[in-house]
This record gives C-alpha cells, structure tokens and sequence, in this order.
C-alpha cells in the first residue's frame, strides 16, 4: 500500500478521535486506533507542526508516568458548504469540528442557469469566507448526478442543467478544490458526524421543492453504482397516479405535492419511509428540508405513528425519527463536512 495513503489514513485515524473527545493523549489514541505508540508519536507531531492539534497540559495519573495531553484546533481549517435548490442559494461557513460559523442565503432566478449559479456562488464564497483560509468548497446540489466526475447529469425542473461539470466550472471559478454531490448525500454526512458511530444505517429524508432520501449504510455513505442513489421521491407508491417530473406516473415525490394539506402531505411521506424500511431494514430516519420543517412536528409524528403501525413487528424492527438538529442549514453543512472529510477524513485506498 502506498505510504502516503498510510500517511493519510493514520492522520485521518487521530482527527477523528480529536473531533470526538475534549483531549487527546498517545497511550488512549493508540488503543483506540491500534497504531503503535511510535506511529501515534509521529501522527502527532505532524498534526501539531500543521496547527490541526495543539498541547493542552499533561495528565498526572496516580501510577505511571505524566501523559501530554493534546486537542483539536477547529478554527485550524474551514470549508464552505453550498446547498443549491430550486429557489436559493445557501452558504455556510464550517470548521474543522464541523461546527457552522456563518451562513447566508441568496435567491437564485426561477429556472437558473450554471452561469447564474457560478456568479453568485463566487461572490458568496468571498464574502462569506472573509480572513478565514478555506480548505475548499462543498456543493450539494440537486440530482441526478454523477459525483464520481462532479457532473450534474439532468437536475429535476431545471432546463439548462444537462450533463454540466459543476465540479470542474466551480474550481475555475473559485480557485479552491470543490466537492459536489447530491443534497441529501451532503445532509445525511452531516448527521453522521453529528450522530457518531451509533449512526450506522439511516436515511436523511428532504423535502423541499422535491424529495430525496440520502443513505448512510453500515457506517458509510452509500452512492450506488453510478453515484446516483437516493432518487427516493421518485419511487412508485400510486400506479397510474399524476405525472411526475421524471416522466412517470405515481412517484412518491407527485403523490405527496399534490396532497391537500400539511398533514395528507406527511401521511404520504410516512408510507413511502415505511417502504424504504421494509427494504434497507434502517435505525435511524432523519427528516430534514426547508418545506418539511415548516411543518416539522406534523411529518415527524406522522412517520413515526406510519412506523409504529405499519412495520412489522415495530417493537422489534424499532427506528428513531427525528428532525435535523441543523435546521435548514444540514445541507450545505454536510456540503462542507464533506470536503473537510476530503482532506481529514478517512481516504479510499485507491493509491497501491
């Protein structure tokens, strides 16, 4: 294996102990990883000659020797995370705990083009990063896409997004390293670094101008083959139901808009959450998106009463439901999450 991917992987290993704990020390990060003190000896000097950690005194046991203690700098490296819908364009700004310092939220024109959507997101990237060195730019964007090559392939109800390179435009724009993928990808990254390592199979479910389900599978964000899963809304629930903006009739996404009410609206919901139970056997659902959290309690209740009543054996197949802590800003947060983890998170052993 490549040593710089070894390199990599041990850093990744340290941050992700420093982001979960007050303080880190040699002894506890080499039981925790299984490196040897040695190897942990020299992941922490590199991590301290970057400024990504930083001494934080020594801890006196009663028996043994003094142990340096060390903890994370969050405000060391910073990202900013996009989330584009079909209305506006929102901004934050994350440091290295994941923490959202500042956001911002600009209206985008109806049917927006990429030339539209370059110029406002290079201007709110600059203002929004002011005096703070970014690491690079996280966009979650609406699907489908390809975010193996950072293309959006053809974005539901906007005419001018066929096969655009969304990644390699943004970069040339910005100047900095740019990350895109699906908006309920982004958000249910960020639950995941909220949620810790309890949070192994879940689903992140939006709803706002559209619905999507991000996946989170055995501890991993799950893509699918082509780097496309989480088209959830448009699974089928009414067979000959309206026409749906994909070209099929009876999509979960169509069903649900054309509800008459709040509550008809999440009821749908909680049906086609209670499918993706039955498929993918899930622990957790998050329910997430500016149009669902308008309502929140309502869809909330509603999934969990169709969970309680609908799932076979709920007292046995039982899910946490909940509502994003993040609020409107989980999107674009698990956006720049996502290019933090680019750099300090665990890295794909591609490199051999």
């Amino acid at each position: 294996m490549h040593l710089a991917f070894l390199r990599d992987y041990h850093e990744a290993l340290v941050i992700e102990l420093a982001r979960s704990a007050p303080t880190i020390e040699r002894g506890t990060v080499a039981e925790a990883t299984g490196l040897t003190p040695q190897a942990v000896s020299k992941v922490l000097a590199r991590l301290l000659g970057e400024g990504v950690i930083e001494a934080a005194g020594v801890r006196r046991p009663a028996l043994g020797k003094p142990a340096a203690v060390y903890r994370l700098v969050p405000g060391s490296r910073w990202a900013v995370g996009a989330h584009v819908s079909r209305r506006a364009l929102r901004l934050v700004l994350v440091d290295l705990a994941g923490a959202v310092h500042a956001s911002a939220v600009t209206a985008l024109p109806g049917d927006f083009t990429p030339a539209q959507l370059l110029r406002e997101l290079t201007a709110g990237v600059a203002e929004l990063s002011a005096g703070h060195p970014l690491t690079g730019v996280g966009i979650g964007m609406i699907g489908p896409l390809d975010q193996a090559r950072g293309t959006v392939r053809d974005a539901h109800r906007l005419r001018h997004w066929h096969d655009v390179p969304l990644a390699s435009l943004a970069e040339e724009a910005l100047g900095l390293p740019v990350v895109v993928d699906k908006d309920v990808t982004a958000g249910v990254t960020a639950e995941a670094w909220r949620r810790g390592a309890s949070f192994r199979d879940a689903a992140l479910i939006m709803v706002e101008s559209g619905l999507g389900a991000g996946l989170w599978l055995g501890g991993a964000v799950h893509r699918g083959t082509h780097t496309n899963a989480g088209e959830f809304g448009h699974t089928v629930v009414q067979l000959g139901g309206p026409l749906c903006v994909c070209g099929r009739r009876g999509c979960l996404e169509a069903v649900h808009d054309r509800a008459t009410d709040p509550a008809a609206a999440a009821a749908v919901l909680g049906t086609g959450v209670v499918n993706l139970l039955q498929t993918l056997d899930l622990g957790h659902v998050v329910l997430a998106g500016a149009d669902l959290l308008r309502h929140g309690e309502i869809y909330r209740a509603a999934v969990a009463e169709a969970v309680r009543t609908q799932v076979p054996r709920a007292d046995w197949l039982t899910v946490e439901v909940s509502l994003t802590g993040l609020g409107t800003d989980a999107i674009a947060a698990g956006a720049a999450m996502q290019v933090l983890n680019a750099r300090y998170g665990l890295p794909a052993p591609s490199v051999r």
